[in-house]
This record gives structure tokens, sequence and C-alpha cells, in this order.
């Protein structure tokens, strides 16, 4: 089994399939107990890069993402994208074994709770086709491959969404070794706190 990165860098043992859901396990375990401190600086260089990187693609559309689980915290920079003219969108689940669904939202626009207790815009008669999204990543690999929670919502998502840019954001100890699937769709990136892989 391979363990989470503590210096940056992959464990050279790959993670078999079945392996997925304890190696999942370990990475949340590791995230949720990083010092909030620690994670909110990691948030912030996270969200500098995350900024740059959507400007430069001449992003229009944007899917982000609402932090879960310790997920790094982007409101600052989804703030900042949305003040400079980006359109924002948040994804909604439709139903098991469906696709996403992103619908438009504006920093400070009424939220509630999906069946998942995530937050999700009260107002969701209308749906955005985006040209970018960003993804929260459980765990990734030097290939860019994504480990998710293990639902396949962003994987569905992308399969009918090929032109699409994506943007996977983690915690750099959350770089793993570990073989993909061929439903497995690689991100064109993934932003940590030490940079764009």
């Amino acid at each position: 089994m391979t363990q989470p990165s503590t210096s940056g860098k992959e464990q050279m043992q790959t993670t078999k399939p079945s392996e997925r859901p304890q190696l999942r396990r370990q990475l949340l375990q590791l995230r949720q107990t990083t010092p909030l401190a620690t994670r909110q600086a990691w948030d912030r260089r996270i969200a500098e890069q995350v900024y740059a990187q959507v400007l430069a693609m001449h992003s229009q559309r944007l899917a982000i993402f609402w932090p879960i689980k310790g997920e790094p915290d982007l409101q600052t920079c989804y703030q900042a994208l949305h003040d400079y003219g980006v359109q924002l969108a948040l994804p909604l689940v439709v139903g098991k074994g469906l696709p996403l669904r992103f619908v438009p939202w504006t920093p400070g626009d009424a939220m509630e709770p999906d069946d998942w207790g995530i937050p999700i815009p009260l107002r969701r008669d209308q749906e955005l086709a985006v040209d970018t999204l960003i993804i929260p990543c459980v765990g990734f690999n030097a290939e860019r491959y994504r480990l998710g929670y293990g639902g396949g919502y962003y994987d569905r998502s992308l399969a009918q969404m090929p032109q699409v840019n994506t943007i996977g954001v983690a915690y750099q100890q959350a770089q793993v070794s570990f073989s993909h699937e061929n439903y497995d769709i690689a991100m064109h990136s993934i932003v940590t706190e030490q940079g764009i892989i």
C-alpha cells in the first residue's frame, strides 16, 4: 500500500484498485488532522495559483467546488474571479450514476444543504455550460490522475465534456502512487501549495 507523501514525493509502490478505499481513508485522515492554520496558509497559496491559472486560460465559465472534509478553501479566489467577470457554477448531484449538473452561483447567493450536507445554491433552475472545472482531489499521482471520493461523478461528467479544461486541487501531501482505471481522466493540471503539476 502506498503511503501519503510527507516529503512532496510519491512513494514508489503502486496501489491496486482494490486498495483505493483504504488509501482514501488514509488521505482523508491526514488532511483532516493537518492543523487548520497550516491548511489556511496552504489555501492562500493554492488560491493565488488557481486565480492566475484561470485567467491565463481565459476561462469565462468556471465550475468550482464548495469545500468539505478539509478540502482547500478557495472562497477568496472565487470572489476575486467573480469580481474579474468570470461566471461561476457549483456542481449539483442529480442522481446516483448520473453526471453532475453545474448551476450558476454568485458569492452571497442563498444556499441550502443537499442530501450529503454540501451547500448548494437555493436557486437551481438554470444550468451553466462551463469551460473549466476546478476539481477537489482526495489524492493524485504524478500523471495527474485524481483519486476522488469513489462516487464517479466527476469521471462521468468529464467523459461527456472532453473539451473542458480541468484543474485538480489538493495539498501536496496527497500525492501518492496508484494505477488509473480505464474510466479515469487525467487533469490538465494539479495545483498544490507547492506549485503546479
